[in-house]
């Protein structure tokens, strides 16, 4: 996949001279570093430091930090801290970088393997040579409940990835930073004290903390081996990437000039504990059983057929699905034969037919979750609407998005281990969750629809123990005084994080601070038809109508740094993007994608397949 990006940094050349950086990192000048390696300035070094063991001593920008590891790749060399360890499959450097891996604590004290104790927040940053470094920090976020081995001195976490933080170093030129949040696990058995009460102090480094501090030492580190700061600072994040990046934005927006945040997981207990409602659904009204895939194609295929319609051809893909109110429960070619809903009488004798409780819960799915498991009718309302309606408490997935990661024969994790956090009952996730009180052992599958609203409902209450991890303050006040700014974007078929999500921030953020032109001015939204969740192809193929795959739909390249691009384009030459036109990967379509509220509409003429037949209105 590719996009169109107009022009490039032009900086390929530029170099700064050894400057003071007192102002730049402020209390984080290196007054841990011995006395003759820190300047009178109070922050830029008159020796820079070498990519080698004497940085455990010399770099020490606070009492919380320590170096764990320091290794120098040449390139080609296997990305591993023991040669032993490479094989042919260990991905190599592109080009010769310095690994610096941080502990910054205090952490959480507890019993020796417990998920709940920490020494710290892992880091590892990759630093180019000084005469490779393009004088930008690229700090990257991640995805879940992150967490890895950053704070293994024996292992790097980070080389791999789409795309790798290693990689990025070597082909940009710019230093990346990446952290574990604050633990090893990856499942949110940390969040749990053993005695199973809530770890505040995890919960705060996984939601906040970790992020800020990554920044800080990300460019002290940059000042003490490039003897030198950054000129430019960006984040770069999808899914819970996303969130860290506007967490950042409402916290501390200084750390960076330029946010790439993707579908983001902000309304974190929200979002979340609706994922598990389509489980809920199946317990509650199908006997525990959920449709199988089949079903779930036939469904979301047939709303695709029902809604792709361009200029009278069927697309293939759905544009605005917000606008998509195909009602499965009012298609007789989806219901079994003889199934009768109302004038309906379902004519599908296939092994794929729904019932009428089937078609039902496919609705609520498409709905989101209520308090009482009702659905109204998609012709009164498909709850896409930017505000949630009076008895809807999360949006669902938009129609013709892939349903079965939430909808399959299992549950997504993250939701079990979530709603477990919120009722603080370890037995109600699933078998991955661990804790000395016990166990996860599936007891989710016991919820009512009330059960699974009282789970909701904690997780807004428990937000001051939880870090706030929901990360939804529209006040964005303190990004408009830096001057820093926020590419945002969200795939339309996202299977896991709706969109609705990411327009309904985005219309609160717009009511807070003075309407959506306003807010354009540092903050832009692109929803982009088919994307599934931070890349691919996310949508379903119709029942009639061209099939699609990732290579037929126009979607940004899968490493999302055609759009990092324009972000950098904003930043640093002031080019804002109003549209980005988007080429498939085999060339035989185009489509702009609008800046919100926008959106991309057919002239009524030429081919459905060319952007160039396209306006944003």
């Amino acid at each position: 996949m590719k996009s169109t990006i107009s022009g490039n940094d032009g900086r390929s050349g530029w170099r700064l001279g050894v400057v003071a950086v007192a102002s730049a990192l402020g209390s984080l000048a290196l007054s841990g570093c011995n006395d003759h390696d820190v300047a009178a300035s109070g922050g830029a070094t008159s020796v820079a430091l070498a990519c080698n063991d004497t940085m455990k001593a010399r770099f020490a920008p606070d009492a919380n930090t320590t170096v764990i590891a320091v290794k120098a790749f040449k390139a080609g060399d296997p990305l591993v801290l023991a040669a032993s360890a490479a094989t042919s499959a260990t991905p190599v450097a592109g080009s010769d970088l310095c690994l610096v891996k941080l502990n910054v604590g205090p952490g959480n004290a507890g019993p020796a393997g417990a998920p709940s104790t920490s020494a710290g927040i892992g880091m590892e940053i990759w630093l180019p040579t000084p005469s490779n470094w393009n004088h930008r920090i690229h700090n990257l976020g991640g995805g879940g409940w992150q967490g890895g081995a950053y704070d293994d001195p024996t292992q790097i976490a980070s080389a791999g990835g789409v795309p790798g933080a290693a990689t990025i170093a070597a082909a940009e030129g710019a230093v990346v930073g990446t952290t574990d949040t604050g633990h090893a696990v990856t499942n949110g058995s940390f969040a749990m004290n053993p005695d199973g009460t809530i770890n505040t102090t995890l919960w705060g480094d996984f939601a906040q903390r970790s992020l800020h501090e990554l920044a800080l030492k990300t460019k002290a580190l940059v000042a003490a081996y490039y003897a030198t700061p950054q000129k430019y600072a960006y984040w770069d994040g999808c899914s819970t990437g996303g969130r860290q990046g506007y967490n950042e934005v409402q916290n501390n927006p200084s750390d960076y000039d330029g946010y790439l945040n993707g579908a983001p997981a902000f309304n974190w207990s929200k979002f979340i504990t609706n994922e598990l409602y389509p489980q809920v659904v199946a317990q509650n009204d199908l006997g525990g059983v959920t449709l199988t895939d089949a079903q779930q194609t036939l469904l979301s295929g047939a709303a695709v057929s029902a809604c792709d319609s361009v200029g009278g051809q069927h697309l293939g893909y759905l544009m605005d699905p917000a606008q998509c109110r195909y009602d499965p429960t009012q298609d007789a070619n989806v219901l079994c034969a003889g199934v009768k809903i109302g004038a309906v009488t379902g004519t599908n004798a296939t092994a794929a037919c729904v019932t009428a409780a089937q078609a039902t819960s496919m609705n609520k799915t498409w709905y989101g979750m209520t308090r009482d498991g009702s659905v109204p009718s998609p012709a009164a309302d498909i709850g896409t609407a930017t505000s949630l309606a009076s008895n809807q408490l999360w949006f669902g997935l938009m129609r013709g998005t892939l349903t079965g990661a939430l909808a399959g024969s299992s549950p997504f994790s993250i939701s079990t281990d979530l709603v477990a956090l919120e009722l603080q009952d370890p037995t109600i996730a699933g078998s991955s969750f661990t804790n000395a009180t016990g166990n996860g052992a599936n007891k989710w599958k016991g919820l009512t629809y009330a059960g699974l609203a009282n789970a909701y409902d904690q997780g807004i209450a428990l937000q001051p123990s939880f870090g706030n991890i929901n990360t939804d303050n529209p006040d964005l006040s303190g990004l408009v005084k830096t001057g820093a700014k926020v590419l945002h974007y969200h795939g339309l078929a996202d299977p896991l994080i709706t969109p609705s999500g990411s327009i309904n921030y985005y219309e609160r953020v717009a009511s807070r601070m003075g309407g959506i032109p306003a807010v354009q001015q540092f903050d832009r939204l692109f929803l982009v038809p088919g994307m599934g969740h931070c890349s691919g192809y996310g949508g379903v193929n119709g029942t009639a109508g061209p099939a699609q795959t990732a290579n037929t739909v126009p979607l940004p390249n899968a490493d999302r740094q055609d759009l990092y691009a324009r972000l950098v384009d904003w930043v640093e030459h002031g080019s804002a993007p109003t549209s980005i036109t988007l080429t498939s990967a085999d060339g035989s379509a185009s489509q702009p994608v609008c800046m919100y509220p926008t959106k991309a509409t057919y002239n009524g003429s030429g081919s459905i397949k060319d952007a160039a037949n396209y306006s944003c209105r």
